[in-house]
């Protein structure tokens, strides 16, 4: 991946605390599975497969509980990972350069948007980071399902402003979230 090729949106941060190393040794597995149940899980991918037939852009969605100690202690934050995530995930390969990554860290309430060069040129910063701040009220209220699929539906409607459908429906990228 060229350094040039993705643009991400910074949402969180800070230093280094106890209060997050804790959060996170008690954020796990578990908790995701809570917040996103399969049923969850499997409106996501409806939404995502929804939205995307709207554009011709691409749409990720990932959720990683915490992170390892050895990262939290090193300065990791949301937006590191979710450069990393965006790179494994491949969501900069697509033909228009127009992959877009939602990445939630559980632990830290932290949505971070990774947006391809295609589509963050065209859309901007703000409008990512309007998306993030909605995504996040929802999550702190607990209703992550709710926020999820209305951060996917913005998504969509920046991408689709942009990216109109082609007509090759052509599908890129998987819409299945991940779960880090």
């Amino acid at each position: 991946m060229a350094a040039d090729s993705v643009v991400a949106v910074r949402r969180g941060g800070g230093e280094m605390d106890l209060s997050r190393l804790l959060r996170h040794w008690r954020t796990g597995g578990s908790t995701v599975s809570r917040a996103f149940p399969a049923a969850t899980l499997d409106r996501i991918e409806a939404a995502i497969g929804e939205v995307e037939r709207t554009h011709a852009g691409q749409i990720r969605f990932a959720v990683e509980a915490d992170l390892p100690t050895g990262d939290l202690l090193a300065g990791v934050m949301g937006q590191d990972r979710a450069l990393q995530v965006f790179s494994d995930l491949r969501v900069w390969d697509t033909e228009h350069n127009n992959g877009v990554l939602i990445y939630l860290l559980l632990a830290d309430r932290d949505v971070e948007i990774v947006a391809d060069r295609g589509i963050h040129a065209r859309a901007g910063a703000e409008a990512w980071e309007t998306v993030c701040r909605a995504m996040e009220a929802c999550f702190r209220d607990g209703r992550f399902e709710e926020g999820a699929v209305t951060g996917i539906r913005a998504v969509g409607a920046l991408i689709a402003t942009h990216f109109p459908p082609t007509g090759t429906g052509r599908n890129e990228l998987p819409d299945a979230p991940v779960l880090l």
